[in-house]
Formats: C-alpha cells, sequence, structure tokens
C-alpha cells in the first residue's frame, strides 16, 4: 500500500489520466445532454487535460508543489467549455492545497480534494447536482472519511474512486434531462475516469477502462431532444489577463448572468477564464474586457452541433478550424498584382469594418486597442491584397510599429500610413485617390489626418489618479486626442462636456461611430446631444460595432 506520494509520481497519475480521458473522449461525448446536448464534453475534458500532459512533460525532478501548480495554471488556459473549466477549477483547488508541500499522504490527498470543490462550486454562477460538481464532492467528502480510519495515499485515492463511481451512477436520478435520456453526467464519467487512472497508476498497473453500468445507455440518443430546448445557442470560452490580480469578478459574474446560463469563471493572480451560454457572445467578450485584457475566445453554435449529432453527423466544432489551419500550414503565397495601389486596414466592429471595406480596404485585420494584432497578422494581409503598394492603416498607435516590421518581409512595398485613431484612418481613405502619385496620396492622407480631432469614450479598468484626474474602477473615460479628457459615472455628463469644447473650434462634420454596448436609441441621443451644441456642425450616427469603445467621435474642420 503506498503511504505517499512525490511530484514525479503525481505528475505521472495526470499524464495517465490524460490519456485515459483521451481514450474515451467520444464515449464521454455520447452521453453529453446536459446543460444542452451538444456532444463535447469528452473533448473539452480530453484538450483541458492535454494541455496539462504537454507542460507536465517538460519537467524534471519537479517537486510536488510545482507538479501541482503546472498542471492546474497550464488546464486555466487550455480549459474548453464547461466540463473543462470546471475541471481545471478542481485542479486549482487541488493545487492550492498542496502548495509547498513535497509529498503527500492521504490526509492531504483528503483535504486537496476538498480544497479543489470548493474551488468549483465557488466559481460556478448557479451549481446544479447530478454533474460532475456531485460526483467530485462526494467522492471528496468519503475520501476525508476514509482518511480518519486510513491515512495512506492509496486507500484514501481508492475510496475516492469507488465513491464516484457511486455518485456518479446517483446522477442519472438527480437530473430530469439525464434521466430523459437514460445517461449518466458526462462530465462525472470524466471525473470517474481520472480517478481510476490515477489509481491505477499509483498501483503501478495497467490502466484499464472501467465496464460500463448496466442501469445506464452507453449513448444518448439525440434525437430525443429539440433544438429548441437549447435557450441559449452559442458555448462561450475566453481568458481575460487581470488588470489588476485583486480584482472583484462579482460584477461580471452578475452581468454574464442577465444574458445566459452555465456560468464558470475561473481564475488565478494573472487571468480569469469564463464559460457561460449566451445568445450575444460579443456582448459577453465586451464586457469582460472592463477587468483585464482579452487573450483568447471560442465561440461555438450548440444548436448546429446538436442537430449534426441528431443526423449522424460528426458535431461542428472550432477544432475544426484547427485542422483546416494545419492542411494550410505550407507557406502561403503572395497574392499577384492585379492594380497598382491596395488597402489594408485594421479594426475592431462589423460596422468600423464595412466602412473602411466601402472606402477601398481590400483587407481588413480584426484588432485595436486590447487586441493588436502580430507583425505576421498584418504581413499574411499585405500578402494576400493584390497589389503592387499596399498601404497600411493601423488605426493605434500601439500597432504602428508591428506595421513598420513588415516592410522588408514582404516583395510588396508596403507604406504604412501612421493613423493613431480609427477616425483618423478613415478620413485618411476618404482622401485616396487611386490615379495620383504616391508621394501625393501619402502627403493627402496625412494632411486629412491633421484636421480630425478623435474624441473617445471608454471605461475605467482599475482606481487610479492620472492627470489630475481620480478615477475609479467602472466609471467612463473621455479621451480627448491622446489626452485624457475627464471621467464620471454619467456618460451623457461627458458627451455634454465634448460637446461644449467642440463648440468654438468650428468643426464642420462631427460623426458619432457608437459601440457594441451601445443602442441605436443611445447613439442617436448623443448625437441629439451634439447637434443642439454645435449648431454650424453637420452631425453623423454610425454602428461601429467597436467592443472597448463605447464611443468613436470624430471632429473634422473644412
Amino acid at each position: 500500500m503506498r503511504t505517499k506520494i512525490d511530484g514525479q509520481a503525481l505528475l505521472e497519475m495526470l499524464i495517465g489520466a490524460a490519456a485515459v480521458v483521451e481514450k474515451h473522449k467520444q464515449q464521454i461525448n455520447e452521453l453529453n445532454v446536459f446543460p444542452v446536448p451538444d456532444g463535447d464534453t469528452g473533448t473539452n475534458m480530453s484538450m483541458t487535460l492535454n494541455t496539462a500532459s504537454t507542460e507536465l512533460r517538460k519537467l524534471k525532478d519537479a517537486p510536488l508543489t510545482k507538479v501541482a501548480d503546472v498542471a492546474a495554471s497550464a488546464m486555466l488556459r487550455g480549459a474548453r467549455g464547461n466540463s473543462g473549466v470546471i475541471l481545471s477549477l478542481l485542479l486549482r483547488g487541488i493545487s492550492k492545497s498542496l502548495k509547498g508541500m513535497e509529498e503527500c499522504d492521504g490526509v492531504q490527498l483528503a483535504i486537496a480534494l476538498q480544497g479543489g470543490v470548493e474551488a468549483a462550486y465557488k466559481a460556478v454562477m448557479k451549481p446544479t447536482e447530478g454533474t460532475i460538481l456531485t460526483v467530485a464532492r462526494v467522492s471528496a467528502e468519503d475520501a476525508f472519511a476514509s482518511a480518519e480510519q486510513d491515512g495512506s495515499f492509496e486507500a484514501v485515492l481508492a475510496a475516492a474512486f469507488a465513491s464516484a463511481e457511486e455518485a456518479l451512477a446517483q446522477t442519472i436520478h438527480q437530473n430530469p434531462v439525464l434521466e430523459k435520456a437514460s445517461v449518466v453526467d458526462a462530465g462525472g464519467k470524466g471525473w470517474v475516469y481520472m480517478l481510476e487512472a490515477m489509481l491505477a497508476v499509483c498501483r503501478g498497473e495497467k490502466i484499464e477502462a472501467a465496464p460500463a453500468a448496466a442501469s445506464a445507455k452507453e449513448q444518448a440518443d439525440f434525437t430525443d431532444f429539440d433544438t429548441e430546448d437549447i435557450t441559449f445557442a452559442y458555448d462561450t470560452v475566453f481568458i481575460v489577463r487581470k488588470a489588476k490580480e485583486d480584482i472583484d469578478l462579482t460584477p461580471l459574474r452578475r452581468y454574464l448572468d442577465t444574458i445566459g446560463d452555465s456560468i464558470v469563471i475561473g481564475e488565478d493572480d494573472e487571468a480569469f477564464k469564463v464559460h457561460v451560454h449566451t445568445n450575444i457572445p460579443w456582448a459577453a467578450l465586451t464586457r469582460a474586457q472592463k477587468f483585464g485584457t482579452l487573450e483568447l475566445a471560442k465561440i461555438e453554435n450548440m444548436q448546429m452541433q446538436h442537430d449534426d449529432l441528431a443526423a449522424g453527423r460528426k458535431a461542428r466544432s472550432t477544432d475544426d478550424l484547427e485542422e483546416d489551419e494545419e492542411e494550410e500550414e505550407a507557406p502561403k503565397g503572395v497574392a499577384a498584382p492585379e492594380k497598382k495601389y491596395g488597402v489594408v486596414a485594421v479594426c475592431a466592429g462589423a460596422g468600423l469594418a464595412d466602412v473602411f471595406r466601402e472606402l477601398g480596404a481590400d483587407n481588413i485585420i480584426e484588432g485595436g486597442q486590447t487586441m493588436n494584432p502580430s507583425t505576421q497578422d498584418i504581413l499574411e494581409a499585405i500578402n494576400a491584397t493584390p497589389s503592387e503598394i499596399v498601404f497600411v492603416f493601423p488605426n493605434n498607435k500601439n500597432i504602428i510599429m508591428a506595421a513598420e516590421q513588415t516592410v522588408r518581409l514582404t516583395e510588396k512595398k508596403v507604406v504604412v500610413i501612421p493613423s493613431k485613431t480609427v477616425p483618423q484612418g478613415i478620413s485618411a481613405l476618404l482622401m485616396f485617390d487611386p490615379n495620383a502619385e504616391e508621394q501625393d496620396i501619402v502627403s493627402t492622407m496625412k494632411m486629412a489626418m491633421q484636421n480630425v480631432t478623435t474624441m473617445q469614450i471608454t471605461y475605467a479598468a482599475r482606481d487610479s489618479d492620472f492627470d489630475g484626474h481620480d478615477i475609479h474602477a467602472g466609471e467612463y473615460l473621455a479621451l480627448y486626442g491622446s489626452s485624457l479628457f475627464g471621467n464620471d459615472p454619467d456618460v451623457n455628463k461627458l458627451l455634454c462636456a465634448l460637446a461644449d469644447k467642440l463648440k468654438d473650434e468650428d468643426s464642420e462634420f462631427i460623426t458619432i461611430y457608437y459601440g457594441a454596448d451601445i443602442t441605436e436609441k443611445q447613439a442617436n441621443a448623443a448625437a441629439a446631444i451634439f447637434t443642439e451644441r454645435c449648431p454650424h456642425a453637420e452631425v453623423s450616427v454610425v454602428n461601429g460595432g467597436q467592443p472597448v469603445y463605447y464611443y468613436l467621435i470624430s471632429a473634422e474642420a473644412q
């Protein structure tokens, strides 16, 4: 009987667990009917574990605390779907309980399992019984009881596994959706596979799959469900790097609860990961950026996945996009020139992208504030433009340098127009004359940008004291040019102040591009403020759809 384990043993157990879940991921997928029948739980759990397995294989002679921390951190960033996020939370709680330890016995394992369960329940907005949460909680409770009788690691892990199997069998009676399909919970099944694999490795045994329970079907019948059962269509997962370590995510949880369900938020000191089912994924992404910088996102249509499964097809997934990318790994060719000049523009928001296309942009790169594209991203857009000379509009001061790096990386001639804002880029492109000489085009565009005053309204991600302004997290911020103009919890006060500043500056054209969080009605009300205070200016409203900025406002003098 193994009484304790060290870091190498834990590493081997987690790698073994990843291998077993990978082997049985399709079986787990076929059990997946809750919270929606999208058939991806096994894939999500497998990919989550595989991110940890990949990182763990790089370690050599690492102590227990290091192994646990590496696994937890990798899984947080690699977590996919509801089950994957919960799994990462379980490991995160376990990692915290094992912090600083070089060995772990049965009592410490029981405490760590309970720590994992507490972390998972705390993060899930509305915990539902009859899921992986239940299986993990019951197994942790029984593991703790077992530790009082026999404190060896192997005995406690064996008790946790046996209890998890029993708890899994009961999930079919705890959740009406599972009972309707006559299946056990898919996530719970994955957790059982994990514990079984870890126990087998602990004992030095060959890992084998557990026999199926006779009382439950091996596969759910997805034709039993209608897509109308799926209230929120988009499975949305994303990672945000925190603006500060001790940021309070409670307001984000509350907001997500108003636009969706199946909400899970996992976090460490540097980042947090969100899982939510919603019909407006872009709203979730935009709101989350108030708390930090968006790193990665995945959005999948669960209604289409359900229809695929019901028809006997493989469910569509973002994994298919990755497969397509692998098939296209060969260097992409450079588009042959069909004209002298071409245009590449960087912006975020469907409305802004449409504006640039209407003005002649050949390629749009999605990016901007908090979403800066790489030099490679810009280079690929340049090479895909069928022209001899490509004008690049970064439209953000933090992207200009990355754009300039492409000049020596392509056979095309690249001319970077140093637009620092989207309004500058639009004004410059309005002056583009494809029949003029290159130098004249550049000169005219730069002059046009000088005549543009850009105002922006965004939000404060953190408390700060800047340039004499006492700023509080969540307040609206107004920028005038590159300077902070003001901050206020009332956005209309900032709009009025900006309009008053423009009143005496002889602006003839004012364009208001409103963002993803602003309705058309709100945008028109903002336009009315500028119309009233700047009666000699022509005021226009455009749905930019941009994240981060509620309003981008352009003022031009003729």
